[in-house]
């Protein structure tokens, strides 16, 4: 173990290299998929780990997620699931975005399960594997974006390609599910047992993560929990049941006094009202702090929250620290974590904590704890 001088040393060289640092908790990453799986005890409860695991860092969420108990990983692309078996040599990795034309090779030599979403993947596959390679199959029961159509799924019942293919999981995504009131909901979950119907020897997975909120039948026998191990709140609107995992801070670059009626940025976008204190943050859009936060986002400094004035440059902030007093030249502020979680961030910035979380770049000083 470091002993507390080199700790700081090397806390003090981070900050010299760069001004920004991102702590994931991944304590509380597995502390949340532990406590989904104890919700649906009847279902597997498995993980998405898609995009860097949304942001997080796939090499030390996915191996914590594993020793924590979990089985099955779901990511995106060809490249996310080589990253992760090699990672996850013993599980099972589902690939959310299909079957590629011609990639069958490349997913059998690293055993990599397609989620075919059309007749087309389902022929290539069977036709590349003949059952040897287990897939899974993707039935659209709304969003219209990925998957069979419902009534194409009802004619492969008995189809031979189902068995040649290696199909092993029948899934949908839910549409509305963070809305529990959203009739789509109702009609999604009708459409996805009319599926399984058609299918009994297969296991079904419908629920992601606000899914997995919703009335014990929309949760079947596999979870999908994604954006809430991370911390993301899965039923807006009520206390978040999740753990936060991400904290993001910044360190004052400078801080300096403007009188009334000064600007402050580019463009000019703020103007002082009367005397104000300004701290300048070494954080900016290219380290995946969003623009869209310019004049609307805050950060924590001394506990006290302070606002973002201006637009946001490529790399610096700007905020008001009129009112707090702690904020000083080599300081901190806070950006994501305490009251600032992400799905405030997001909507602060006219987005959702999805895309502040997996739009968090790579110039931080990464510190994954558990």
């Amino acid at each position: 173990m470091a002993s507390a001088q080199s700790t700081a040393e090397t806390t003090a060289q981070h900050r010299a290299g760069h001004g920004a640092r991102l702590t994931v908790d991944l304590s509380a990453v597995t502390a949340n998929w532990r406590h989904l799986a104890a919700h649906a005890p009847q279902a597997e409860c498995g993980a998405v780990v898609k995009a860097d695991a949304y942001g997080c860092g796939l090499a030390a969420v996915a191996p914590a997620l594993w020793r924590a108990g979990c089985r099955t990983f779901f990511v995106a692309h060809l490249s996310e699931g080589i990253a992760a078996r090699a990672l996850l040599p013993e599980t099972a990795i589902y690939l959310l975005n299909g079957l590629p034309p011609g990639g069958a090779e490349a997913f059998r030599a690293h055993a990599l399960r397609p989620v075919l979403g059309s007749g087309e993947e389902l022929a290539e596959w069977a036709a590349a594997t003949e059952g040897a390679s287990p897939a899974a199959l993707h039935v659209d029961t709304g969003m219209n974006r990925l998957g069979l159509r419902v009534e194409e799924a009802l004619a492969l019942s008995g189809d031979s390609v189902i068995a040649r293919a290696g199909i092993d999981l029948v899934m949908s995504h839910l549409v509305s599910a963070e809305q529990p009131g959203d009739p789509l909901n109702a009609h999604q979950a009708e459409a996805f047992a009319q599926v399984r119907a058609a299918f009994p020897h297969l296991r079904g997975s419908l629920a992601n993560s606000s899914g997995t909120c919703l009335a014990p039948g929309a949760r079947h026998d596999l979870l999908r929990p994604g954006y809430c191990l991370f911390g993301g709140n899965p039923e807006p609107g009520r206390a978040n049941p999740m753990r936060p995992v991400v904290r993001l801070e910044a360190t004052i670059l400078q801080v300096r006094q403007v009188e009334a009626g000064e600007t402050c940025g580019y463009n000019a976008r703020w103007r002082a009202p009367t005397p104000r204190r300004l701290a300048t943050l070494s954080l900016g859009y290219a380290d995946g702090y969003p623009r869209s936060a310019s004049n609307s986002g805050h950060a924590l400094v001394g506990g006290v929250l302070c606002p973002i004035l201006g637009l946001i440059s490529m790399d610096l902030i700007i905020l008001d620290v009129t009112h707090a007093p702690e904020a000083r030249r080599g300081g901190t502020a806070t950006l994501i974590g305490d009251s600032l979680d992400i799905d405030t961030v997001g909507q602060a910035a006219g987005t959702i904590g999805y895309e502040i979380l997996t739009g968090l770049g790579s110039r931080y000083v990464r510190n994954a704890i558990e």
